[in-house]
């Protein structure tokens, strides 16, 4: 792989609560099975740390049962961290805690009523960051974000997303010059630069992809993708994360790294 390749010291995640099968999915793939949840989490924890990450690892807050999917409540730049307000109401009040842990690192900004914002609508690939318009990220949201990234130095640029839950459900960077992606974001002109993996519509959740260190995180089962990962060049980790596809969650879901 070539040049921009992402490079993180440092991960947030938070473990599953026990009334994790009470968050919302629209899946429908039955509830999650919170031992084999816990497990999971155990796994991509590790994960994390054999890529040479530090780990700050929240407890279970049970007010928040999608509180692991700590994606969602914050975009972290190099510059500057973004707390979210997602448009799952439900959910406000998790950036609390995640403020704490960020702010001795970086600059703090924040999405401002009546904006809405979810993490994982935010996609940053080398340089620049394409922001999602979904159910949970509306155009004032997505405006303020774009506003914070350009004073920092950023350039960004938005776009429509329907049929997944997260523009990062169907379109992840894995560094260089490399984005796996489904169908309806292959041909998009937003990402015509790039060299894309194109999943097939039965392997859709595994083109939620992480990047971290030397190797890049999928999610086990789908060996299409992985055999493309690994013929561009990739060192591929395969995750079990059947727990967190039964809530909508991904491998990005769980994790902000910076």
């Amino acid at each position: 792989m070539d040049g921009n390749t992402p490079t993180f010291s440092r991960a947030i995640v938070r473990k599953p609560g026990a009334n994790f099968a009470q968050g919302l999915t629209a899946a429908g793939l039955g509830p999650p099975d919170y031992g084999l949840a816990l497990a999971q989490h155990a796994a991509y924890c590790r994960a994390l740390r054999e890529q040479g990450l530090e780990l700050t690892v929240l407890e279970a807050d049970e007010r928040y049962p999608d509180g692991c999917f700590v994606e969602d409540i914050a975009v972290v730049a190099p510059a500057c961290a973004i707390l979210t307000r997602s448009g799952a109401r439900h959910r406000r009040g998790e950036e609390s805690a995640i403020q704490r842990i960020l702010e001795p690192f970086l600059p703090i900004e924040r999405i401002e009523p009546p904006g809405l914002l979810d993490g994982g609508d935010v996609l940053q690939a080398a340089d620049h960051f394409y922001i999602g318009l979904s159910d949970r990220t509306d155009r004032a949201g997505a405006s303020q974000l774009a506003g914070i990234l350009r004073r920092h130095g950023y350039a960004s640029s938005m776009l429509p997303v329907s049929g997944v839950l997260h523009l990062q459900s169907g379109v992840t960077w894995v560094g260089g010059r490399h984005l796996v992606c489904t169908g309806q974001f292959a041909s998009r002109p937003d990402f015509a630069d790039f060299q894309r993996i194109v999943v097939s519509p039965r392997d859709a959740y595994s083109a939620n992809c992480l990047h971290v260190g030397g190797a890049t995180l999928m999610p086990a089962g789908f060996p299409a993708t992985r055999a493309a990962l690994a013929a561009l060049g990739h060192h591929v980790v395969e995750l079990e994360m059947s727990e967190f596809q039964k809530m909508d969650g991904g491998l990005t879901c769980l994790s902000i790294v910076f």
